[in-house]
């Protein structure tokens, strides 16, 4: 196995009875690196999320885990940590004896510095002592952050980490994925939330009906030979539409809402095209205030290349 590659699978099969979960996918995942898993509902991320974190075994190909071959055992991988479906918590304990049995189960021992440095991570430190039963979905999402980072893994798996979070405390999880990756550890992100993967990671991987349609760098899904609409809010509405209507390359429609005071223009274009009338805008002295693609890139490739792979009962 390369030496910089914390997950190397090759032509990984899993099937429940007659469904095929996955056929035939292939992953890298560089160390240090924070790779996004993406798919429709159905599509095998959660199978391929469990076979990584030990839950279940593959029927067929070959899986390495931090430079070790993953066998038929039922058992997470050393220096691997992470949920999938939510993280398992005591609703009747607090937050720091979930923790502290967590360790306990672990081996590891309640140690109280481990602990506490973990829901300082997440920011629970405040809500330590607090039963988890009263706690939101997203205070469970970061208290189950905290238990996967209380064995300083190499290899964290996450599913779904930013579901429930409040602004802030997406902000904060973030924050907590970034140093991560900055000292080392690997992460797989598995999120429905495209805003999420697209500030997190360096590479994604998209996956429909069981099979790998997409894996790669980012920016390659912002290819420049495609065409995206993006909102563009000016100094000069009108001689905005004017100057982009003579643009070749361009497509103007109308939005209604306003910004700033001014219309929304809605312009359909590639990269060199809205290069070349921002360019023009400049030039003739009228301001851009704003230029947002209406679907992000990453959203806009992770419909077009799933749209061509209807939906199966896959897991």
């Amino acid at each position: 196995m390369d030496a910089l590659l914390a997950v190397r699978a090759r032509g990984i099969t899993k099937c429940f009875g007659e469904v095929v979960a996955l056929d035939g996918v292939d992953l890298d995942v560089t160390q240090g690196q924070i790779h996004g898993l993406a798919g429709p509902n159905g599509a095998g991320k959660t199978t391929l999320l469990g076979l990584l974190l030990g839950l279940a075994t593959a029927d067929g190909g070959r899986l390495e885990i931090l430079g070790t071959p993953v066998g038929r055992a039922l058992t997470a991988p050393d220096g691997v940590a992470g949920f999938v479906d939510g993280p398992g918590l005591y609703p009747w304990l607090t937050a720091r004896q979930n923790l502290a049995a967590l360790a306990a189960l672990r081996g590891d021992g309640a140690r109280t510095a481990g602990i506490d440095d973990a829901l300082d991570q997440v920011g629970l430190t405040d809500v330590a002592d607090d039963r988890v039963r009263g706690f939101s979905l997203g205070m469970r999402q970061r208290l189950g952050l905290a238990a996967a980072l209380l064995t300083r893994p190499r290899l964290l798996v996450l599913d779904e980490p930013a579901n429930g979070l409040d602004p802030a405390g997406k902000r904060h999880v973030h924050g907590v994925l970034t140093r991560l990756a900055a000292d080392g550890t690997s992460v797989v992100l598995s999120s429905h939330r495209m805003d999420d993967l697209e500030a997190l990671c360096s590479e994604v991987t998209i996956i429909a009906t069981g099979r790998v349609v997409f894996s790669g760098p980012l920016d390659k899904l912002a290819a420049e030979k495609r065409e995206l609409d993006y909102r563009l809010v000016t100094s000069d509405p009108e001689a905005a539409r004017r100057l982009a209507a003579g643009t070749q390359g361009i497509h103007v429609a109308v939005d209604a809402a306003t910004r700033y005071g001014a219309e929304v223009l809605v312009v359909r274009a590639r990269v060199p095209a809205l290069d070349e009338l921002v360019t023009g805008l400049v030039h003739a002295g009228i301001a851009p205030r704003e230029l947002t693609p209406v679907v992000s890139p990453l959203e806009a490739a992770f419909l077009d290349l799933t749209e061509q792979h209807p939906e199966e009962p896959a897991r």
